[in-house]
C-alpha cells in the first residue's frame, strides 16, 4: 500500500526535522491508530493473565501498536530459533507471516502450538514459489542434464513445502544474512544452484560478494515453458534465479538513490539486498534487516540515512535515533501490506482466545514436510 508524497521536497523521518525547513517534513505514512483505545488494556490484560504460557513474537516490520506486546523482536529465522528456546511456553503467538509461523511450527516442540493472529497474513514472495512449480522445474533441470549438478538453495521467505522440496535434494536454507556461506557450501558440493524463491538476493550474493558476472545468472521463470530457458542456457549458467521478488523492496529504483543524493548532501544509502541488483550497486551498504539495525545503532549523530526496507521499520529507527537524520528511500512510502495484517484487533481476538482457553489460528505442518524442512534448516545452522 502506498501513500504518494511527491508534492514534498524531502521525506525525512527523524524527529529531528523541522517540518518548516529546507532539510525535511515529518513523514506522512502514518497507519491508522487501533480502532478501540480499550484494546490497548485488553491486549495488556489478555497477555498478563495467560502468564508465561504465551510467548509472543514480533517481526521488525510489524506495527508499533504490535511490537509493544512482543516478548522478542527479529527477523523470521531469529524468532523461530527464540520459539524453540521456550518449550516451556505452550502457544507461540507469531505477528508476522505464514512462513514465519510454519518455520517456527518446524523448530519447536511437539506440545507447543504456533498461532497466527490473521490467517490471511501470507508473503508475495513465498507465494510466487509453488511445490509445483519447483517439481516442474526440476524436471526441466533433468531433462536438460544438468540436475545432478545442482544443488537447491532456498531463502527463508519460502513455504514450508519449497524448503522440504530442497531438503529432499540435498540443499539447504539460507538467509538475507548467511547468504554466502550458504552459496560457498552448495558450490562446494555441485556445480550450479537453483535459488530460490528471490532472485534479487541471489543474484546480489553472486555477483556482489562471490564475483560471479550477471551473465553467469540466468532466470527460470515458472510462467513461461520450460522456464522460458534452453537446455544450453541451463548447461552454462552457474546460478539458476527463480522469478520472483519480494514487493516492497522490488519497489526501489536507481533513480530513487540518484534523487536522494542529489537532495541530501552526504547521505548515506542503505538498502536490503531483496532490492533489485543495480539499487543494491548503488547503494553505499547493504545488509538484512539485523545489519541495518545495528548500522543505525553505531551511526554518527547528525548523519543522514536513507534506507531501502519496510516503512515500519524505517520509522521505527527514525523514533529511536532522533538524532539522526533516517528516512525512507523513496518517495512514495510503501508498508508490508501483508505483515500489516497481523494489527492490535487481530492480536487481541488470538490472546483473549487463548484466555477462555480457545486455540484459534493454528499453523501446523505436517510430520513428512517438516522432517525434510527440518533437514534443509539444520543443514543451515551447520554451515561453517
Amino acid at each position: 500500500m502506498t501513500t504518494p508524497v511527491q508534492d514534498l521536497p524531502l521525506l525525512l523521518l527523524g524527529r529531528g526535522a523541522d517540518p518548516g525547513s529546507e532539510r525535511g517534513v515529518d513523514c506522512p505514512g502514518e497507519l491508522p491508530p487501533a480502532s478501540d483505545p480499550a484494546l490497548v488494556e485488553r491486549a495488556r490484560a489478555a497477555k498478563a493473565a495467560l502468564g508465561d504460557s504465551v510467548f509472543v513474537l514480533g517481526h521488525h516490520y510489524q506495527r508499533d501498536e504490535v511490537i509493544r506486546f512482543a516478548d522478542v523482536t527479529g527477523d523470521s529465522f531469529k524468532l523461530a530459533q527464540q520459539a524453540a528456546a521456550r518449550p516451556d511456553a505452550p502457544f507461540v503467538v507469531f505477528c508476522g507471516v505464514h512462513f514465519m509461523a510454519e518455520s517456527a511450527d518446524i523448530l519447536t516442540a511437539d506440545h507447543q502450538q504456533v498461532i497466527l493472529p490473521d490467517l490471511a497474513a501470507g508473503c508475495s514472495m513465498a507465494d510466487m514459489a509453488t511445490f509445483d512449480q519447483v517439481e516442474e522445474c526440476w524436471d526441466v533441470l533433468e531433462d536438460a542434464g544438468v540436475a545432478d549438478d545442482v544443488v537447491p538453495v532456498t531463502y527463508m521467505n519460502s513455504s514450508a513445502d519449497i524448503k522440504a522440496f530442497v531438503g529432499r535434494h540435498g540443499g539447504v536454507v539460507c538467509t538475507s544474512s548467511n547468504a554466502k556461506r550458504a552459496l560457498d557450501w552448495a558450490y562446494a558440493k555441485g556445480k550450479k544452484v537453483l535459488f530460490l524463491p528471490d532472485q534479487h538476493l541471489g543474484r546480489n550474493t553472486a555477483v556482489l560478494d562471490m564475483g560471479f558476472s550477471l551473465d553467469d545468472c540466468v532466470v527460470y521463470s515458472p510462467h513461461r515453458r520450460e522456464g522460458g530457458l534452453g537446455p544450453r542456457q541451463l548447461r552454462d549458467a552457474k546460478m539458476i534465479l527463480w522469478r520472483g521478488h519480494c514487493s516492497v523492496h522490488g519497489r526501489f529504483t536507481v533513480e530513487s538513490v540518484n534523487d536522494v543524493r542529489e537532495r541530501v548532501p552526504g547521505v548515506n544509502v542503505l538498502v536490503h539486498p531483496e532490492c533489485r541488483h543495480e539499487v543494491v550497486a548503488s547503494a553505499d551498504l547493504i545488509g538484512s534487516t539485523e545489519f541495518i539495525i545495528r548500522t543505525l545503532d553505531a551511526a554518527e549523530p547528525g548523519s543522514s540515512w536513507a534506507i531501502g526496507t519496510e516503512l515500519n521499520l524505517v520509522r521505527r529507527l527514525a523514533n529511536a535515533h532522533p538524532d539522526k537524520n533516517v528516512m525512507f528511500l523513496d518517495k512514495t512510502v510503501c508498508y508490508c501490506s501483508t505483515m500489516n495484517r497481523i494489527d492490535l484487533p487481530h492480536l487481541v481476538l488470538s490472546l483473549e482466545n487463548l484466555v477462555a482457553g480457545k486455540v484459534e489460528n493454528v499453523i501446523r505442518v505436517d510430520e513428512e514436510t517438516a522432517h525434510y524442512a527440518r533437514a534443509a534448516l539444520d543443514q543451515m545452522l551447520a554451515l561453517p
